[in-house]
Parts: structure tokens; sequence; C-alpha cells
């Protein structure tokens, strides 16, 4: 599951711009004239020399395009600048320290805050109350933006700070020593202002969809077919679309397993369609049958009123709420391209390139034939999630189940062994005790995921859901993969030089250590597997799911540039949109290996409804981690992971460079599936 982003620091996301000393105005602002901005220039050069002549024409007019005028006059905005510009290096630095001082006490508390007041929405600990969405959904962070525009606090980061567009960082890095980062990453701080009811507006939108995802579970035991049987568990209640499809990834082995597959892949179709009962959506008491549609109670046909498009709705609602924010970024005017350029630091149009690349390979076909021999049928569209590389697919999930339970009773269990399952990947004692005492495991009433600290002193959250029947092997696995997001949380914040430098550059590189993590899942368990083409099926493993992943990312692209290009879309037309593009994607790239036309269903994914563009962060992360994973092959584990997390927050190639010697690529990957392909047997 993703490392949970907090909203916190959705604002600053959205703050950041691409920052040409001539900065665009927004349509609401009135900048400074020209000419007062040249004469601030001309007076500073002379008080402070040639030398740092361009970081100040850099700042003043980056300041000046963010000036309105409720700030001031246009003489206040030139001596505001003369008194607050730091030409002194003994005075930069004591203004550099008080800031990241002051910025942690902030940050860190109003993560606090955010974190506390979800905790109804993400604990499941008692039924939720209407107001829990209410106070799940504020925004403690809005009017910070605004308050530190008025009290100048953002100016005067701008003006002795000034941001740095990406190309500009890719240019400058091999220039710049750690602190020269750590003032860039301040420099993205405050480059647009967004009011505080606009960024509230999005927090509401997006809570809402995070709790409709959230609270949207399938009662397995109530699916029955056409004789009125049911091929599930009574108890067995799944959240879509992670339950589902780990549910359905599990029955490559054992009794029934293709017909409890074909039954899950109905149960998605419905849900992406919208033409799924709503009343079977968390409900106990009625009985489905997917393939007809029909709906049942104590044996009794009801009504199968579908639901009203709730899904695509909730995503609509975070794109209008988006369309607000836009008009305040006149340099990245679209969610996608902040989204990339600013928070990835990967431009969509690369990262399409590289899935394409990638998805069109030769070897994908070659794989699917190896993958058509082993479950001996033809492929079904489902088997985009074939998990038969995995070391674990030649152990049944009861097994693996019963292993878990046997050894974790309870969340208590599983938190007081994480000092243990760090010493098994080469951690110290004492700083496998020290990341533990900084992870706190909580029952996650969703399908679990990471929340980090923005502090040092406070705590990093992995939640996974724990069921009042027991833990089971697909929540242990989850919460493996949860335990690297908060290793990397804990590493990033507390061993790293600079707060300003804190984390990893974007999503991707935390799904990566997370990724890492789950594939050790077994040997954590004390099961050992001596396969000598172990490795030559993970790698299969690492591939496929490159594959099907990168095409679900494709398909999140293609629907939000539709989005702007048909910015009054309705919920009806957004559905139609998603489900064509879905399509076209499978068409292009999956027909001819899967055997099948017009197929939706890489439009599944929850993260399209309630964190859009997500996506992207797993391949990319996938590809991270492979690329990892044969560096440190032959090293000390522990000691290289500290090595590669302890490194912080600059550009994506800079930090790859310094991990693994390279930037991001997919022929590492290509060139081990290729050896792999020759090694394992059919």
């Amino acid at each position: 599951m993703k490392k949970f982003i907090v909203l916190l620091f959705i604002p600053l996301a959205l703050l950041v711009a691409q920052c040409h000393r001539n900065i665009k105005t927004t349509k609401n602002m009135s900048s400074v004239q020209q000419t007062t901005v040249d004469s601030t220039v001309n007076q500073l050069v002379a008080k402070y020399g040639e030398k740092q002549k361009e970081k100040i024409t850099r700042g003043v007019t980056q300041a000046a395009a963010l000036w309105v005028k409720t700030d001031g006059k246009d003489a206040d905005f030139k001596q505001f600048c003369l008194d607050n510009y730091m030409g002194d290096d003994k005075k930069l630095d004591e203004l550099f320290q008080r800031l990241e001082t002051n910025l942690e006490i902030l940050f860190g508390n109003f993560n606090r805050i955010s974190l506390d007041l979800k905790r109804p929405l993400h604990i499941d600990k008692g039924e939720m109350i209407p107001i829990d969405d209410l106070f799940g959904a504020y925004e403690p962070t809005a009017h910070m933006n605004d308050d530190f525009f008025a009290n100048k606090i953002a100016f005067i980061t701008i003006l002795n700070f000034p941001c740095y567009s990406l190309q500009e960082k890719k240019d400058l890095s091999p220039k710049w020593d750690r602190k020269q980062w750590a003032f860039a990453r301040l420099g993205d701080l405050y480059t647009s202002r967004v009011p505080a009811d606009v960024l509230q507006k999005y927090s509401d939108a997006y809570t809402a969809a995070d709790n409709y995802i959230s609270a949207y579970n399938i009662y397995m035991g109530n699916l029955v077919d056409d004789k009125n049987q049911s091929l599930f568990p009574k108890e067995l209640k799944l959240i879509t679309h992670w339950g589902l499809r780990d549910e359905l990834k599990s029955h490559y082995t054992g009794d029934k397993g293709l017909e409890k597959q074909k039954m899950i892949y109905q149960v998605m179709l419905h849900i992406i369609n919208q033409d799924i009962p709503d009343s079977v959506i968390n409900n106990p008491s009625v009985q489905w049958n997917p393939v007809t549609n029909k709906v049942t109670r104590n044996g009794k046909e009801v009504s199968n009123t579908p639901e009203p498009d709730t899904r695509y709705a909730k995503m609509l609602g975070i794109f209008n709420s988006l369309q607000g924010i836009d008009k305040y970024n006149p340099q990245y005017p679209t969610y996608i391209q902040r989204k990339f350029e600013q928070e990835m630091e990967i431009p969509q149009a690369e990262l399409e390139k590289l899935f394409i690349d990638f998805i069109t390979k030769p070897e994908i076909k070659q794989v699917a034939q190896l993958i058509q021999a082993r479950v001996k049928r033809k492929l079904e569209p489902f088997d985009i999630w074939y998990d038969g590389f995995k070391p674990r697919s030649n152990i049944s999930e009861d097994e693996l189940t019963n292993k878990v339970r046997a050894k974790y009773k309870n969340v208590e269990d599983f938190q007081n062994d994480l000092p243990n399952i760090l010493m098994k990947l080469q951690f110290t004692k004492e700083k496998a005790d020290f990341i533990a005492s900084k992870v706190s495991v909580d029952p996650a009433r969703g399908s679990g995921h990471a929340w980090g600290t923005q502090m040092k002193g406070d705590l990093s959250h992995l939640r996974t859901k724990f069921p009042k029947e027991g833990w089971n092997y697909k929540g242990y696995n989850i919460a493996c993969h949860e335990f690297g997001h908060n290793v990397e949380q804990t590493l990033s914040m507390y061993d790293v030089d600079y707060y300003s430098l804190a984390g990893v550059p974007n999503t991707a590189f935390t799904e990566a250590l997370a990724f890492v993590f789950q594939k050790r899942d077994l040997d954590l368990l004390g099961i050992k597997n001596d396969d000598p083409l172990k490795d030559y099926n993970q790698t299969l493993d690492n591939f496929w799911s490159c594959y099907e992943i990168m095409g679900v990312s494709l398909v999140d692209m293609n629907t939000w540039k539709w989005l702007y290009q048909h910015p009054k879309a309705t919920k009806a037309e957004l559905k139609a949109a998603v489900i064509q593009n879905a399509k076209d994607v499978w068409n292009k790239y999956y027909a001819d290996v899967l055997g099948v036309k017009d197929c939706p269903l890489l439009a599944i994914y929850s993260h399209m409804i309630d964190d859009p563009l997500y996506l992207s962060a797993y391949p990319v992360g996938q590809l991270i981690q492979f690329q990892i994973e044969g560096y440190i092959k032959d090293k000390n584990f522990a000691n290289e992971i500290m090595r590669i997390y302890t490194y912080g927050r600059p550009i994506p190639e800079v930090w790859m460079k310094h991990a693994v010697g390279q930037g991001i690529s997919i022929d590492p990957m290509l060139k081990a599936t290729d050896e792999a392909l020759k090694k394992v047997n059919r």
C-alpha cells in the first residue's frame, strides 16, 4: 500500500512552481513595478557586490511576483527587501538555522494534529459518527500559507532562499554541497499564494474520497454462484480493490481456485462499470450473484439498484477542487504538471515514454507464454496479477495464515517483534531498538498505510488490518511493506543532516524500500526457500508486476488529461471516459498478450479515486527497488539501506547516482528478465 501523504504537505507540494527570475503573476495579484524591482536589485548589489547579483535578482524578482496590494506599496516592498536580505554569510546561516528549527516545530505539530483528528477514520476502534468526517477533513495548515505571506515570513524565505527550476537543479547539482541543496529546498516552499479556503476545499474533497474507499468492502461469504453456493468463508470481508486483488492472487493454488478468481473478476467489473448493486456494498445481510447481478435476502430476490456512479463522483470532486488551485499556479497551471514536474520532479511525458518502452518489449509475451504453460489454460484478463513466481506460490494461503496467527496473536505482538525483524535484516540491536521505538503499529480501518512523522521525537505509524478472527497472511504481508515505509521515514528524518532535506525525492523512493521489505516477508516469518531458481522467479515476478502497474498508471494519466480537456464533465461522462481509457490502453498493450479485447480491468485501482496520479510511484518504485537489490546483493543489507536512505531529498537523478551509481532505468530489469527466462523451466 501507499505511504500515506499527510495533508500537511499537500499545500507544500501545491506551492512549488518553476522558479525562473521572471515568475508570472496570478490573475488576482498586483506585482511590484519593474522599475522598483530594478532599483531594489541595484541597491542591494551595490551594498553586497556583483558576486551576489544573480541571487539578489532571483530573490527580489520572485518576491515581487507574489507581493499584492495588501502587502504594501512599491516603497514598502523596496524597504522590506533592503531590511531583510541577508548578504552576510553568518546572518544568512543564522536565518537558515532558525527557519529549519521553527518549520520542524510547525510542520511536526501540524502533522500530529492531522494524525490525531483522522484517527477515527483510519483506526478500527468502534463505529464512526458523522462528526468524525468533519474533523478528519479539517486541514490545520490551510491558513499557514496565508499567515506567512501576511506576516512576511514567506517573503523573507523567498528573498534569501529563492527557488530553482528542475532543469536548473539538474545543471547546478554537480556544484552544490549539502547546505546548498538544503537552501534550494527551502526555496521550494513559497512560490504561489493559494488561499486557505481553496486549500480547505481540496482537503474536504480528498477526505471524502479517502473515506469512501476506506469503507468500501465486499462480504465475500455472501457471494453466491448459480447454485446459490458460496465459494468463500462466511466471515471474509474484503476492501476494494486491494483486498479483492490479493484474494484473487491467492487462488492460483487450492480448491476451485479458477472459479473463485472468475467470481472476483466479475465483482471488479461491476465496481468499474458502477452497475454493482448499492445494497451489497458493506452489507452482510444480502446475497449477491456477481455473474447474474441478482441480489437476494433469505432466498427472495430484492432490488439491485446500482451504485449511483459514486466512485466517479468522488474522483470528480477532487478534480473540481484542484481546478480552484490551478489559477494560483501560473507556472504549472494543471495538477498533472504539479504532480510530475514539481512533486515527482520527473516530467509526465518522460515517465509515460518509460512505461510504454517497458510494456512493449518482446519479453512481455515470453513471460506470458511461461505463465500460460504454468496455469495450463488460456490466459484470462486477471492474470495480470499472476502470483506464481513468488517464493510463497507453492505454499497455501491457509498455511501462511496459520503461521502468522501462531506468531502474532494481536497488534502488540507485531509491535514487540519489530526489533527482531530489523536484526534479521542485519541491523545492530542498538539501531533496531531505536528504529522500532519510533514506530507505532495500529489496527487499520482500511487496508493499511504508513503515516510518517515530520519532526524528531514523534512516531511514524504503521497501519494494517487486524480482523477479529485473527491476523491473516495478507495483513502481515502489507505490514511488512508498510514497515519498509516506516524505516525510511525514521532514517530520513533522524539521520539526515538538514531538516529541509529530510525525506526522499518523491514517493517512488519510499515505495522502493517498502517493496524491499515486503519481498522478505517469508524470511522474516522464518520460512526458508532453498530453491536455486528463486532469484530468477523473483525477477519474473517483479517484471510482470511492472507490466501490470504501468498500464494502470497510463490509464490514470490519460484520465487526467481527459479531465483537463473536459473541465465541466459530469460523473457519468467521467465514468465513460475512464472505462474507455482503460479499454484503449488494454487493447493497445494487453489484448494481444492476454487474449481478450475491450477489457476495463485496469480501471479498478482505488488510488485512481482517492489519490490521483499516485500510481506512477509504484512502477518507478519497483524499478528503483530492482536497482537497489542488484547493487546491495553482496553487501551488508542494513549498512547499505542506512547509507542510501539517509541521503535526504535532492532531485531523483542525484539520489539514484548516490544510491546505485546510475539514474532510474528499465535496462537492469530487462537484462535480468532475459537471463531468468533462460534459467526457469516451464
